[in-house]
């Protein structure tokens, strides 16, 4: 799990890493797309885990992308999180968070803060505390170790940690230790925290891998509920899973060799001879 919780208060600075920090909220998706890709290369030891990637993704839009092993999705997430970029790697290409946001000139630390929250396939949660706590530990607020000291939860923050309890499922596990959680619980756990710290952007790597039939579709529908109140990058293998969030409508995008090879409905892009041949097969 990638959030602010991670890295403390916002410091001061502008969009780009070199001023203000720009508030969640005050994002520019005027002309829809709230994530843009373009042209994203990256090279490692002269392999090309991206080649020339293109993708957008509209604001309030749940995307789920698809494709074999290989094909640059961790690799597409490591670099709009800033995990990898032009400072550790051989990187190339424009990323921008809406109309002004430069991630490709931002730290790590400074894209989780503008309202960027990753989720990896292996869950984070803080196993020796409640459930509850792990949602108050998560909490947007000032991290700074003078403030953390005097904090005090408001009624506004218990409200939302109710909210969040009752989204996610998790209102009879909320004095449970995380640790006791099953693993459908503990995603669910960790999705929550980071809705806590309002994401504007929430990226999901393989959330349904090790899962149950049963809670892959409870954690479909958590995400379903979410539509509108955040935008989603899904990336997945379970094309059962992909079905239940994409539905008739839903874009899908499939990734091959570090570029898009389709994009459309998951009928469509299912029914592609590329498609089939790279990743899906006969």
């Amino acid at each position: 799990m990638s959030t602010a919780l991670e890295h403390g208060q916002a410091e001061s600075g502008d969009a780009t890493g070199l001023g203000r920090i720009v508030e969640p909220g005050t994002i520019d998706v005027s002309h829809g797309p709230i994530l843009y890709l373009e042209d994203v290369t990256v090279r490692f030891d002269g392999f090309r885990a991206l080649n020339k990637l293109n993708l957008s993704i509209d604001h309030g839009e749940l995307r789920c992308v698809i494709g074999p092993n290989g094909a640059g999705k961790t690799t597409m997430m490591d670099v709009i999180t800033g995990k990898t970029g032009p400072r550790n790697a051989n990187v190339s290409g424009r990323v921008f968070l809406g109309q002004t946001i430069d991630l490709m000139r931002m730290t790590e630390p400074r894209i989780a803060q503008v309202g960027i929250g990753r989720k990896f396939q292996k869950p984070t949660v803080f196993e020796q505390h409640a459930v509850w706590e792990n949602l108050e530990l998560a909490m947007q607020a000032d991290k700074r170790w003078w403030s953390s000291l005097s904090a005090r939860l408001t009624a506004a923050g218990h409200r939302r940690i109710e909210q969040t309890l009752a989204l996610t499922g998790l209102e009879a596990e909320a004095y449970r230790p995380a640790g006791l959680l099953s693993h459908g619980q503990k995603q669910r756990l960790e999705i929550g925290m980071l809705l806590m710290q309002q994401p504007q952007l929430l990226l999901l790597d393989e959330p349904v891998a090790g899962m149950t039939d049963e809670e892959t579709m409870q954690l479909a529908s958590l995400l379903n509920g979410l539509r509108g109140s955040c935008s989603m990058m899904v990336v997945e293998h379970d094309m059962e899973f992909v079905a239940a969030l994409a539905g008739a409508a839903g874009k899908v995008t499939v990734l091959a060799e570090g570029s898009v090879l389709a994009e459309g409905t998951l009928d469509s892009v299912k029914h592609d001879e590329r498609v089939i041949e790279s990743y899906l097969g006969r």
